[in-house]
């Protein structure tokens, strides 16, 4: 019966949606296992117990579940997935420099940035940095420079 029925699988890093049905299931020590059918045979096996109880399993990157679990959770995994593809991307044309760019404005070392983010932790730090300030006119022109790369990056 549950094999009759189609079922989502879906990975947001590669872009695959689709519906795919279930192969042979296998009584297993830990509960009944199943694996996807062909074309997608080489997902599984996986429990059909807990995928039949929770409406969907994760195997690997790839997520199988019901079609009624797609319809309420296919908004969120589709910006999920969007989210982790920036921030991949962001790691392969992210400028040499940015880490140091990032370090020296205390900014997170990691994800991506808004302008928001880039201009405040300029504005901490400029208090102090500025000459007038007691600081002094190298550090506020990195600190300037820094500000400058990290917001062109944005456009």
């Amino acid at each position: 019966m549950t094999s009759a029925v189609d079922w989502v699988i879906w990975n947001g890093s590669m872009g695959i949606v689709d519906t795919v049905r279930l192969g042979p299931v296998s009584d297993g020590a830990t509960g009944r296992l199943v694996s996807l059918a062909p074309p997608y045979e080489v997902v599984g096996p996986f429990s059909l117990d807990a995928l039949e109880a929770e409406g969907r399993i994760a195997f690997g990157a790839c997520l199988v579940m019901s079609q009624q679990r797609w319809r309420e959770d296919q908004d969120g995994l589709r910006i999920a997935a969007r989210a982790a593809r920036r921030a991949l991307l962001d790691l392969f044309t992210r400028d040499e420099d940015d880490e140091a760019h990032r370090a020296l404005l205390e900014l997170p070392l990691q994800g991506r940035l808004t302008a928001t983010e880039i201009n405040a932790g300029f504005r901490r730090l400029a208090k102090s940095a500025h000459p007038d300030a007691g600081g002094s006119n190298e550090l506020y022109r990195r600190i300037s420079e820094a500000r400058e790369a990290l917001l062109a990056q944005l456009n």
